[in-house]
C-alpha cells in the first residue's frame, strides 16, 4: 500500500491538469511525488504528456481549418445560386450573357484577389485605410492566417461582385463588366473589408481598446454592410450610369414589368443561396473547436448553431411578410417577390446573426421585408431599373 501512494499522487496530479488548455508537466513536481531517484521516470511521463498535448493541438488546428474550408465551399456554392437566379430573372435572349458575367466574377475575382485584394484587405495597415503586405500571398501563411482563411475571404469577395451583375443585367458590354468586376474584387471590396475586419482598420472592433471607433468599433459579423451593402451600392451606381432597359418605363413614367423567362431557375437559385448562407453566416466564426466553459457541452459550436437558426428565422419571416405585403399591394401572389424577400431577410440578419436572440431575428426579417418593399416603390418612382432588385435587396436590407 505504501508503494502505491506515489503513483496515486501522480494520478491526482494528472487529473488536476486543465484539459481545455495546453497540457503542462513539471519534472520537479513529479519527482517529488514519485520519491527519490525518480527524475528519469518523471522526465519520461512529462515527455509523453508533451506528445499528447501536441497531438491535441494539431487536431484542434485540423478541425478548425476543415470547418473553415467547408464554409468556404458553401459560400462558393452561392455562385451557382447567383447564376441560376440571374438566368431566371432576365429574358431568354440575355441568358448566355448573364451566365458569362457570373463565371467571370469567380475567375477574374480569384486572380485579382490573389494579386491585390487579400493584401489590401488583411495586409499590414497604412493608417487604418488599406493593407500593404502579402501581395500575391508573399510571406504567407502567417501566424494568424492560413490558406483556408484566404479561400474563405475570396469567396466573400466574389459574392460581392455577384450582387452587382444582377443590377446591370441585359445592358452591359462584356469587356466593361470584366473591368468592373476585377476592380471591385481587387480594390473596392478589399479596402472596405480592411476597415471593418482587419485588426488594423480604422473602424475595426479588433483594434486596441483605446483606438476603437466609439470605444467599440463597428461590428458587422458576417458582412451586411461589408459584403451586401458594398455590392448593392456598386450595382446601384452601375444601373444609374447605364440607365433603364429599353421598354422598362413608358414616356409617361409608368413602369412596365419585364418578367424573367424562368421562375423555376429563380426558385432553384434562391434555395442554393439559402444553402450557401449557412457557410456565410455560421462560417464567419472561422473556428468551431472553442469551448466557452471547461468540461461543459457549451462552446462555439453552440453559437454556430444559434447563428444558423437566427439566419433561418430572419429569411423565413421576410419571405412571408413580402408574400402577404405584395399581395395587399398588387392583388396577386408572386414567387419572385417571395424569393427576393427571403434573400433580403438573410442580407439584413448577416451583420448581427451571431448576437441577436431568435425572436429578434424574426423582427429583423419583418423590418427587412418592409424596407425591400419600400425601396422597390422608390425605385419605380425614380425610374430606376434593377432586373434582380439587387441594389434594393442587398443595399437596402444590408
Amino acid at each position: 500500500r505504501h508503494k502505491r501512494r506515489p503513483f496515486f499522487s501522480v494520478y491526482l496530479y494528472l487529473n488536476s491538469v486543465n484539459m481545455s488548455g495546453p497540457l503542462t508537466c513539471s519534472v520537479s513536481d513529479l519527482s517529488a511525488m514519485l520519491g527519490p531517484n525518480t527524475t528519469a521516470a518523471a522526465e519520461y511521463i512529462c515527455g509523453q504528456l508533451g506528445t499528447v498535448n501536441n497531438k491535441f493541438t494539431d487536431a484542434a488546428y485540423a478541425v478548425d481549418n476543415t470547418y473553415l474550408l467547408f464554409s468556404a465551399y458553401l459560400v462558393f456554392s452561392m455562385q451557382i445560386g447567383f447564376a441560376m437566379l440571374c438566368a431566371g430573372s432576365v429574358r431568354a435572349k440575355n441568358t448566355m450573357n448573364i451566365m458569362l458575367t457570373n463565371v467571370l466574377d469567380a475567375a477574374a475575382g480569384g486572380l485579382f484577389y490573389y494579386l491585390f485584394g487579400y493584401a489590401f484587405a488583411f495586409g499590414g495597415s497604412s493608417e487604418g485605410f488599406i493593407g500593404r503586405h502579402n501581395f500575391a500571398l508573399r510571406d504567407f501563411p502567417t501566424l494568424t492566417s492560413d490558406y483556408s482563411f484566404f479561400l474563405y475571404q475570396w469567396s466573400f469577395a466574389i459574392a460581392a461582385a455577384g450582387i452587382t451583375s444582377g443590377s446591370i443585367a441585359e445592358r452591359t458590354q462584356f469587356v466593361a463588366y470584366l473591368i468592373y468586376s476585377s476592380f471591385l474584387t481587387g480594390f473596392v471590396y478589399p479596402v472596405v473589408s480592411h476597415w471593418f475586419w482587419s485588426p488594423f482598420g480604422w473602424a475595426s472592433p479588433f483594434r486596441s481598446a483605446q483606438d476603437r471607433l466609439f470605444n467599440t468599433g463597428a461590428i458587422d459579423f458576417a458582412g451586411s454592410g461589408v459584403v451586401h451593402m458594398v455590392g448593392g451600392i456598386a450595382g446601384l451606381w452601375g444601373a444609374l450610369i447605364e440607365g433603364p432597359r429599353r421598354g422598362r418605363f413608358e414616356k409617361s413614367g409608368r413602369a412596365i414589368a419585364l418578367r424573367g423567362h424562368s421562375a423555376s431557375l429563380v426558385v432553384l437559385g434562391t434555395f442554393l443561396l439559402w444553402f450557401g448562407w449557412y457557410g456565410f453566416n455560421p462560417g464567419s466564426f472561422t473556428k468551431i473547436l472553442v469551448p466557452y466553459e471547461t468540461g461543459s457541452s457549451y462552446g462555439q459550436w453552440s453559437g454556430i448553431g444559434r447563428t444558423a437558426i437566427t439566419t433561418t428565422l430572419a429569411g423565413s419571416t421576410a419571405a412571408l411578410t413580402t408574400l402577404f405585403g405584395k399581395r395587399l399591394l398588387s392583388g396577386h401572389w408572386n414567387v419572385t417577390d417571395v424569393c427576393n424577400g427571403l434573400l433580403g431577410g438573410f442580407a439584413a440578419i448577416t451583420g448581427g446573426c451571431s448576437v441577436v436572440e431568435p425572436w429578434a431575428a424574426i423582427v429583423c426579417g419583418f423590418v427587412a421585408a418592409l424596407v425591400l418593399i419600400g425601396c422597390n416603390k422608390l425605385a419605380e418612382i425614380a425610374q430606376y431599373d434593377d432586373p434582380l432588385e439587387a441594389a434594393q435587396l442587398h443595399g437596402g436590407c444590408g
